[in-house]
């Protein structure tokens, strides 16, 4: 699972105001990058409609369905942070949206990976005030481990 983050797959000031316009954001990026198919970015404001993906300390982890699998070719992160906060569909404000893709398991490792600096309050807000590609990269480089 190792480089599934590159800085290629970051975005440290990003132009979406909604939670849907940063969940496609952060989708396009995975597509961008060759990791997923365009069809994975549909699912993943699918499963923002049955189950949210915010998850606290300004983060949002949005994710495509199970049945999406298959537009999924290699395991990857994307990272956008907003210097301003997105409303993530009343449930709270987020700074950073990190999309995932996981061939198979692999998602379930990246977001126990990306729970530990996020469960770190000041971690979790020094991503929020990081506005450099490369500060952002290096606070969340432990998840290519």
């Amino acid at each position: 699972m190792s480089g599934v983050l590159s800085k290629e797959l970051i975005v440290a000031d990003g132009t979406a105001r909604t939670f849907s316009e940063a969940i496609r954001e952060a989708g396009e990026l995975l597509v961008k990058a060759g990791a997923v198919d365009p069809a994975y970015v549909d699912s993943m404001e699918e499963r923002e409609r049955t189950m949210s993906t915010y998850m606290g300390n300004f983060l949002a982890i949005p994710h495509g369905t199970n049945e999406s699998k298959s537009t999924i070719h290699r395991s990857a992160l994307s990272l956008v942070r907003y210097a301003q906060p997105i409303d993530w569909g009343g449930r709270g404000d987020v700074h950073i949206v990190v999309g995932i893709a996981g061939v198979e398991d692999e998602h379930l490792e990246m977001l126990s990976k990306i729970a530990v600096v996020f469960s770190d309050e000041d971690d979790a807000a020094r991503m929020r005030d990081a506005t450099t590609v490369d500060e952002l990269y290096d606070l969340l480089e432990s998840v290519n481990d």
